[in-house]
Order: structure tokens, then C-alpha cells, then sequence
């Protein structure tokens, strides 16, 4: 009786396997993580940790066009090994032939389903390895394909879009992002909407539009669905620092400060928390403290370093002019120890953001005090008003001119 029930008992052990293959995350295609450790390696930011973990993930997927690029563009990080190489090489020769010979066979046997999940497969593999042609030029095939749903094409399109972002193609990324925002209002779904959103955010961020980063971020903050391209954590990190440079204080307070999906994971961003707080509590010794240690991690993300000295530069002028908001003129050794920097250091850097028309102040050397000169917005506008009413005029006198002949 006893040796009856084991076989049953062992069928049936494996059930909570099957469960547990449900629960598993979506695989990132390709791995945004091995592009920011690559990154951050061969900026030199890195550990020996950091490589190892790279070559970890490039090793573990076969990412051999991948790795020959590391190694070409950074040997001094990462030294060529030729058996490792050709032993993925051949891994992904043989992976290759499988999607080829299933490609085959559903053009064969099967319908235009089975021949659309072999292109995509065929695509993703070579997105997974790192080969940043064949990965475009299998996605393009898709996108282009006659008999196919607008649903898939617009997968293949935001696919195609993190296969540049994986190898910073802003060309690609651009040109991938028109085609998918175009595909989406054509007949795209919620869910494909709201992560292209994400998509575009990132792209923005990379060409420095970090308003419109920080609109299309805050959108999603509440609907986040993109696992696809990053983890929530790095979601909110990015739409944190962008957002605290573009929101007026009263929807800071809002949206970031208070808002709840935000207050879930800034405590695992302590760094950026304390840049946050001590800004809207404008506790300014502390704002350039944190301040100091977020601009470590801009220049530590790949997405972020390029710009990290203008987003430093653009925070301490928000800090600034939060500060002499609230005054008609002060005393500069006294804002001076309210942000916890020499005298001279800051007379040197209002001066800069005066003369570039940053901040609306001046300077009196002789007596040591920043006076603060409001813009008036009314007569702005009216001068406004007549220069264009004067370009408006102009442009009348040329019709009429030509019109006359």
C-alpha cells in the first residue's frame, strides 16, 4: 500500500514548481543591468565587483557580440578570452539553427502565428546576446511585416526601442519611438501606452529634456507596468531627480514629498530623500551635503553622467533662488553659512548665474549684500505684447508690398 501511494506522491511534487515558473518576473530583454555595469566599469567608477557581476551576466547568456565590443572598447577593463568567446559563440550558432529550423517548419506546416513567434524569437536572441544590428534588423522585419496585428507591431517597436537604449543609439531610439507613438495612437492598448511613456521618459533624459522626462514620469509613478526596462527603484530615482528641478513647490509637495507610491521606496534612496526634504525644508547646509552625494550616483548612471555637472548647476540655482525669495537682500556671508560654503565661493557663483540672467539679483561687493530684484511680469508681458505686435506689423508691410507688385 505504502509502495503505491510514492509514485503518486512524487507526481505530484512538482506542482509547486509550475506555480513558482508563473511568479518569475519577465525576463529584461536585452539586460539593462549588464549595460549599467558595463557602464560603470569602463568609466572607471567601478569595482572589480562590478566586473565580475558583468561578466557574470555576459557569460551566463552567451553575449558574445556583446563582450568582443567590451573588450575592443575598453581592454584595460575587460581582457579578450578567446576559448570564452568561441565557446559562446558556438552556443549561440546552435541556438541560432533551432530558431531557424522552427522558423522553417511553421512556414511549412504552420500559420502565420507560429512563423510571427519565430521572428520574434530569432529577434530577441540576438537582442539577449547584445548584436546590435541583427537585433535592429530582426525587429525592423517585424514592424514591416504585412500580416500582423497592431498589438505585435507595436511590441516589436518598443522592442527595438530598448535594444538602442541598451547601446545608447539615440538615432535608433528616436527613429523606433516616432514609429511606436504613431502605431500606439493608431490602435494601441492602456498597458502599451503607459510603458511607452516610461520608454520615451528615458530617451528624453538622454537627450536632456528633462521637463518633458518629468511630465511623462509622473504620469506613470502610480501606473508603473515597465519591468521590461527598468526596476521601480531606478523609476523613481529618475523621476525623482527630474521632477525636483521642474515642479513648483506646491505640487513638489504633492507629488514627491507626499506622495504615496514615492514615500514606498525613497527610504531605499536615502541620498536623494535627504536632497528632496532638505530642499522643500529649505534646510540648505543640508540640500548641498546630500547634494554631493546624488551627483555620486548621476555620474554612477549610465543615463545620467553625460549631463550630471548641468543637473548639479541647475540644482544649486533652484536652491539659490528658493532662498532669496524670501528676501529683498541679505547679508552674503550670512546666505553664505546658510548653505555651508565659503563666502567667496558663493559671490563667485551668483555672479556667474547673474550675469547669465539665472537669477534675478545683484550683487553689492562693497557692502557684502545680495539684493534681490523681482521681475515684473505685467510689464514683461507687455513688452512682449508690442514686440510681437512690431513683428506682427513688419510681416503685414511685406505682404502688402509684395502684393502691390
Amino acid at each position: 500500500m505504502d509502495v503505491e501511494q510514492q509514485p503518486a506522491a512524487a507526481a505530484a511534487a512538482p506542482a509547486p514548481e509550475a506555480e513558482d515558473d508563473e511568479d518569475k518576473p519577465t525576463e529584461q530583454v536585452p539586460d539593462m543591468a549588464v549595460a549599467q555595469l558595463a557602464f560603470v566599469v569602463t568609466s572607471g567608477r567601478g569595482t572589480q565587483d562590478d566586473a565580475k557581476a558583468a561578466m557574470d551576466i555576459i557569460t551566463a547568456k552567451n553575449m558574445a557580440p556583446f563582450y568582443k565590443a567590451l573588450c575592443a572598447k575598453s581592454p584595460q577593463h575587460f581582457a579578450l578570452d578567446d576559448a570564452l568567446l568561441q565557446r559562446m559563440e558556438a552556443e549561440n550558432a546552435k541556438t541560432l539553427a533551432e530558431i531557424d529550423a522552427a522558423q522553417e517548419m511553421a512556414e511549412k506546416d504552420s500559420g502565420d502565428v507560429e512563423v510571427l513567434d519565430a521572428m520574434f524569437a530569432r529577434a530577441a536572441h540576438y537582442a539577449r546576446i547584445g548584436d546590435r544590428d541583427a537585433a535592429l534588423a530582426a525587429h525592423k522585419a517585424i514592424v514591416e511585416r504585412a500580416k500582423i496585428s497592431t498589438g505585435r507591431r507595436i511590441d516589436a517597436a518598443m522592442a527595438t526601442v530598448r535594444v538602442g537604449l541598451f547601446h545608447s543609439d539615440m538615432p535608433a531610439v528616436k527613429e523606433a519611438l516616432a514609429s511606436a507613438k504613431k502605431l500606439v495612437e493608431a490602435g494601441g492598448d492602456w498597458d502599451r501606452r503607459n510603458r511607452l511613456k516610461v520608454y520615451e521618459a528615458f530617451y528624453l533624459v538622454l537627450a536632456r529634456d528633462m521637463k518633458g522626462a518629468a511630465a511623462l514620469l509622473l504620469e506613470c509613478v502610480a501606473t508603473f507596468t515597465c519591468t521590461e526596462l527598468c526596476s521601480y527603484e531606478e523609476f523613481i530615482f529618475v523621476a525623482v531627480v527630474t521632477n525636483v528641478l521642474c515642479l513648483p513647490r506646491t505640487d513638489l509637495k504633492k507629488k514627491i514629498v507626499d506622495g504615496p507610491e514615492v514615500l514606498g521606496v525613497l527610504p531605499s534612496l536615502p541620498h536623494l530623500q535627504a536632497l528632496v526634504a532638505s530642499l522643500y525644508n529649505c534646510d540648505y547646509r543640508g540640500f548641498m551635503a546630500a547634494m554631493v552625494e546624488v551627483n555620486e550616483q548621476l555620474l554612477s548612471d549610465r543615463y545620467f553622467a553625460q549631463h550630471a555637472r548641468y543637473m548639479v548647476k541647475e540644482l544649486r540655482i533652484l536652491a539659490y533662488a528658493q532662498y532669496l525669495e524670501a528676501y529683498r537682500s541679505v547679508v552674503l556671508a550670512s546666505m553664505a553659512r546658510a548653505f555651508g560654503v565659503g563666502v567667496d565661493f558663493l559671490d563667485a557663483e551668483l555672479s556667474r548665474f547673474i550675469a547669465a540672467a539665472r537669477l534675478n539679483a545683484q550683487i553689492d561687493k562693497v557692502g557684502g549684500v545680495v539684493e534681490t530684484n523681482r521681475p515684473d511680469k505685467k510689464n514683461a508681458q507687455y513688452q512682449a505684447a508690442i514686440k510681437q505686435g512690431d513683428l506682427l506689423l513688419n510681416k503685414i508691410q511685406k505682404l502688402a508690398r509684395v502684393t502691390d507688385v
